[in-house]
């Protein structure tokens, strides 16, 4: 065991993605929470290891990721290709998976009564783990999870010696445009089974209060161009219905399209057109628009005009 020069032993730690509860936990922080960023697989990796350190006693720079894998239902081509973009999202994201030595897990989303629904995943994470923590004998394996189905591997983790971690959230919202209340809680049975369970929703609060810098280094940076009082308006008031944005026309399709904006590009509708002709509208052109959240918690377009040339300046 590899050991510094005062005898603390350093730590192999393994983190397991259920990667559509992260992609949902991360679409809440960017479309509804008011710190509007995505989280930053980076500066979660970071977290974890201070959070590890704290735990043991010990530094971070001796807690040590050795491995991280990202379980996720994928569409296939003929399916994604149907999406707008679809297929460029998937290869960006894993491309960020890449970058951040994330090895990535697929299977394939099945058509079940019309839906379109993973199956399977839950299975795979459980035994690519269990497998895993054998063979590497992880000191901790840290699950980003919330379905007490995990609550059986986490059992077996224990029984090899391996302590575990659960990052999981609970929060709650009103859909805008629906009123419905969505809610989103980790299983109490896996909070209570792990043995360091991280309670993600508090201690991104407290964080971003105090202005830690751990927590502010868990979400995606904006870029330096898109900062608040730019042009584009500030994160605060990008969603006020109100100011008017502009942005260039992404790319069109059937009855919908997308314009260029930061920090994610907007999906508009035909029927957000207020003048011409949807037909007309053509990739480049540059638009005028307000933002808005729809009852997916997706933020769009809304109120679309298209800018004559003498206009644009």
């Amino acid at each position: 065991m590899e050991r510094d020069r005062v005898g603390a032993k350093a730590l192999k730690v393994g983190v397991f993605y259920d990667g559509s509860y992260f992609m949902h936990v991360s679409n809440y922080y960017n479309y509804v929470h008011p710190h509007r960023r995505r989280l930053h697989i980076g500066g979660l990796h970071d977290l974890i290891k201070h959070t590890i350190a704290e735990k043991d006693g010990t530094t971070p720079n001796l807690c040590h990721i050795i491995d991280a894998h990202f379980f996720r239902g994928r569409f296939s081509a003929r399916d994604a290709n149907e999406k707008p973009n679809q297929l460029y999202y998937d290869r960006v994201f894993d491309d960020i998976l890449m970058h951040n030595n994330v090895r990535s897990h697929y299977l394939p989303v099945k058509d079940l009564m019309g839906r379109k629904r993973e199956k399977g995943i839950d299975v795979l994470m459980a035994l690519e783990t269990y497998e895993l923590c054998m063979m590497k004998r992880y000191d901790v394996a840290v699950l980003v999870a919330s379905d007490g189905d995990h609550v059986p591997l986490v059992r077996k983790l224990h029984a090899l010696g391996c302590r575990t971690m659960l990052l999981g959230w609970d929060f709650e919202f009103t859909d805008q445009e629906t009123g419905a209340l969505q809610t989103t809680r980790t299983s109490s049975d896996l909070w209570n089974e792990v043995s360091y369970p991280i309670p993600m929703h508090d201690l991104i609060e407290e964080g971003l209060k105090e202005d830690d810098p751990l927590i502010r280094e868990i979400f995606v940076m904006l870029p330096a161009g898109h900062r608040e009082g730019n042009d584009v308006g500030s994160i605060g008031d990008q969603d006020d219905p109100h100011i008017k944005h502009r942005g260039e026309v992404m790319s069109l399709h059937s009855g919908y399209g997308f314009i260029r904006f930061p920090e994610n590009n907007l999906f508009f509708l035909h029927e957000d057109l207020e003048d011409g002709e949807f037909s007309d509208l053509k990739v480049g052109d540059l638009v005028e628009f307000t933002v808005a959240t729809n009852d997916r918690g997706q933020r769009v377009a809304r109120n679309i005009t298209v800018l004559e040339p003498e206009t644009r300046n």
